[in-house]
């Protein structure tokens, strides 16, 4: 099958890495990634299907792998060579069941849940993955899977950037409804990450949200209070403040439910007014520490800039919820101490629970994507063959007025929604 792989040569990674500093995605060419013909995933076991991909999203860690720029922390928790591709939308090779024995019809579109948990594994579940917490397994390099975190990092199961098929456990496989459109279906798994961190917010009604970065998974966050909110699963927030730096992403965060959506520059001066607070000190070229501040930020970043701003922007004993991938930063973190602030991880999915009702994120994640249409988001479709123009457009989407870019496999062309 035709496949891009990322292969473990330092020397491309290291090329990748200087390539990047001139934009996200500028790494492609000359870096870890190529496009090759290589074998299918072996077959696994009855529990195992193949999933011939549909579409397959590029993510900001898609971008960080390809770029050079991830974190060491991953280093042993991947197997090389991997096919990238964790979002995917696919076509079922066989009829299967899935976990709660539900009969999976062959020809099935069906998404992903592309965590390598205890169950995939073969392994007996960890306390967390009893629970359907399976975002916080212990257990992901042993079994009968290479090292991995995740379809699409992953030597032993392939991922979504390829002709496939891949090979999934009968446990990640969720169906698609009839009526859900492609490009709603394959923002299931950022729109389950979304949920997940809008769940770690832990906010109340009288609470000011800030939320930094406006891509995929910021405005997937802005979507999920939004809806979360108008289903009566929780409260909605006094006031959700977005900072989005695009014509696009501003508009999109408006559409979400947005009460307040500025320049991110402007934001710690929209969270000041909105709370009322002052500025303690202020040096040249610096937007100073707020007395008060955003109950909840929410970093959809990653970066040191990203998490320095929120810091400066939380209230005392508020809330900072990272779900923008970091890597290794550098940061004053003697505000986190002196205000008593608590920096949460919002990584995956698994069970969400209101009371005493539980229920799948991915589950979740179907409605919210049925509720917001956020296939809105994908703005353009490439072949894998143009690879490097993908990845480049994806590291340039909102400059370039997009927000979402995705592989589609099977075409020949690139497509631009706008065009269509």
């Amino acid at each position: 099958m035709k496949a891009l792989i990322v292969e473990r040569k330092i020397s491309r990674f290291a090329a990748a890495r200087v390539a990047s500093a001139f934009g996200a995605g500028k790494g492609a060419g000359i870096g870890p990634l190529r496009l090759t013909d290589t074998a299918t995933p072996k077959d696994r076991g009855a529990a195992w299907v193949g999933v011939t991909p549909i579409l397959s999203g590029v993510c900001g860690s898609d971008l960080s792998t390809v770029d050079g720029r991830s974190s060491h922390y991953f280093e042993h928790i991947v197997s090389f060579p991997f096919i990238p591709g964790h979002e995917i939308l696919g076509l079922l090779n066989e009829a299967s069941l899935d976990a709660h024995g539900i009969e999976r019809a062959k020809g099935q579109r069906v998404v992903i849940q592309p965590v390598l948990n205890c169950i995939v594994r073969g392994e007996t579940p960890c306390a967390a993955c009893q629970k359907g917490d399976i975002g916080r397994c212990q257990i992901l390099s042993s079994g009968k899977l290479r090292a991995g975190l995740q379809t699409g990092y992953c030597a032993d199961t392939g991922g979504g950037w390829s002709e496939g098929p891949l090979r999934v456990h009968s446990s990640q496989v969720f169906a698609v409804p009839d009526d859900m459109s492609d490009e709603d279906a394959v923002t299931i798994e950022p729109m389950a990450c979304a949920l997940h961190a809008a769940l770690r917010c832990h906010h109340d009604e009288n609470s000011t949200i800030a939320v930094l970065g406006a891509g995929t998974l910021g405005l997937g966050v802005v979507a999920a209070l939004d809806f979360l909110s108008a289903t009566k699963r929780i409260v909605r927030p006094r006031r959700l403040i977005v900072g989005a730096r695009y014509d696009v992403q501003r508009s999109f965060a408006r559409a979400f439910g947005a009460d307040d959506v500025v320049a991110p520059d402007q934001l710690s001066r929209a969270v000041r007014l909105a709370t009322r607070s002052l500025v303690s000190g202020q040096p040249t070229g610096d937007p100073g520490q707020l007395s008060g501040g955003a109950d909840v930020v929410v970093d959809a970043v990653g970066s040191a800039e990203s998490l320095a701003d929120a810091l400066k922007i939380v209230a005392p004993g508020g809330r900072i919820v990272m779900v923008g991938m970091p890597g290794k930063i550098s940061i004053d973190l003697a505000s986190l101490w002196h205000r008593e602030v608590e920096i949460v991880g919002a990584y995956a999915y698994g069970m969400e629970r209101f009371g005493k009702k539980e229920i799948r994120t991915f589950d979740l994640a179907m409605e919210l994507v049925a509720h917001h249409h956020t296939g809105q988001l994908v703005s353009a479709h490439y072949p894998l063959e143009r690879f490097e123009e993908a990845l480049a457009h994806a590291g340039a989407a909102g400059r370039r007025g997009g927000i979402k870019i995705v592989f589609k496999p099977g075409s020949s062309r690139a497509t631009n929604k706008k065009e269509d």
